[in-house]
């Protein structure tokens, strides 16, 4: 039986537990140490700490502090790693933690981080998932169940101090070309939470941590859906011992986690095997995490496929932009099932947590980009194939998500 070796009290705020963290520095202490070939399970927080709660009011969402996240678990040092290395993490089993078998997916307001269709979804919204075994059902958005694919949206290792003030450069030079634009977000050491470093030690450290929010070179949150059960990532080492750190777990997520506070959201537990490839980086050439992927997927093999091309939603033209184009794809599978009944809302959710797909399908064909979205029909209680005797519409719209108006 492995050992947890990082647990949580989801009572408890994740502010008290100083084997959590909530920034990136390579002053942080360890929460524990393993040797190479360990295996270990370690708890974690939702993103949020537990902020989002199981309801039907989508305030919460609305007036979240995001210079709180992502709540952290770790972090993990293994003995004998070194900078250079690479640490292969194999990801064991992952779960839902016995007390807390339910996630959340929601938008935030625009005047609150936004999201990737916050033109079109500006306040904030939220649906609550129940986890039921390997599927999920939502009593906000009705008429779809799907298997999960759990993973952890965030998992990697500490920068050393060179790559943290390279981060904090490179993306402070992004902020200075719009210091309105919210293009990055610089530390913030108020809500800066460091695990076991006190004192004044914590205070230099949290005034040039880095934000969890992007992933960079280390991993990090990558929100990448198939490092689920059986992965195996191998990640750069930059500092002694690696400093493994996990959280941010989903339960199911859609490709691009669209709806930023995206996937299913959800506490829960990671099991996993640690072991060293000495001097990896340079013998394979690695700046980012490489992985293999989960053999476990969930089965659908029927697809309704939508195609997105790079002009916007004004009909501008953007040269070869795969962020347009994916965009388009989305808009356009939103607005084909809100003929079934589903609001745009519901839609857009069912995009941020079914196991759908994207994928880049041309960027050679000047001036357009190709995107396409990959909805598996099967994840439906009927038929949303076209037809000659069109769409029929299954939901009233008695049932939508709770929303909350932004506040004056």
């Amino acid at each position: 039986m492995a050992e947890t070796l990082i647990k949580v009290d989801l009572t408890q705020s994740p502010n008290d537990n100083e084997m959590i963290h909530n920034r990136w520095h390579p002053d942080i202490p360890m929460a524990c140490w393993v040797n190479p070939g360990d295996d270990f399970i370690l708890e974690t927080y939702d993103w949020t700490g537990g902020f989002i709660k199981n309801n039907d009011s989508a305030d919460d969402v609305r007036d979240i502090d995001l210079t709180t996240v992502h709540y952290l678990s770790g972090p993990v040092g293994v003995k004998g790693a070194k900078p250079g290395d690479l640490l292969v993490v194999e990801l064991l089993d992952i779960g839902a933690k016995q007390d807390s078998l339910w996630g959340f997916n929601g938008f935030f307001s625009k005047k609150n981080g936004g999201g990737f269709l916050t033109e079109h979804f500006p306040l904030a919204q939220k649906s609550i998932w129940d986890i039921e075994g390997m599927f999920t059902r939502s009593r906000h958005v009705p008429g779809v169940s799907y298997a999960g694919l759990i993973h952890p949206g965030l998992i990697g290792c500490l920068p050393d101090a060179k790559m943290l003030a390279e981060w904090n450069k490179r993306e402070q030079e992004l902020i200075d070309t719009d210091p309105t634009g919210g293009l990055a977000n610089p530390p913030f050491p108020g809500t800066a939470h460091m695990g076991k470093l006190m004192g004044e030690a914590k205070a230099k450290a949290a005034a040039e941590a880095a934000r969890t929010v992007p992933g960079r070179e280390h991993g990090g949150n990558c929100d990448i859906k198939d490092l689920s059960r059986g992965a195996k990532v191998f990640f750069p080492v930059y500092v002694d011992g690696a400093g493994l750190s996990v959280g941010d777990l989903h339960f199911s997520q859609g490709d691009g986690e669209i709806t930023f506070c995206g996937a299913i959201e959800m506490a829960g537990w990671v099991h996993m095997r640690v072991t060293i490839l000495k001097d990896g980086m340079a013998k394979y050439g690695i700046k980012n995490p490489i992985f293999k992927p989960s053999p476990i997927v969930p089965t659908y093999n029927d697809y309704l496929i939508f195609e997105g091309v790079s002009v916007d939603e004004q009909g501008k033209q953007h040269y070869l932009d795969v962020n347009v184009a994916y965009r388009q794809a989305c808009l356009n599978a939103i607005e084909y099932l809100k003929k079934f009944g589903y609001s745009g809302a519901q839609a857009y959710s069912i995009l941020g947590t079914a196991p759908v797909q994207g994928h880049i399908s041309g960027v050679v064909d000047v001036p357009n980009a190709c995107a396409t979205l990959w909805v598996p029909t099967q994840i439906f209680d009927f038929d949303i194939n076209p037809s000659a005797a069109g769409p029929v519409k299954h939901l009233d719209g008695s049932i939508d998500m709770p929303l909350s108006p932004d506040k004056v």
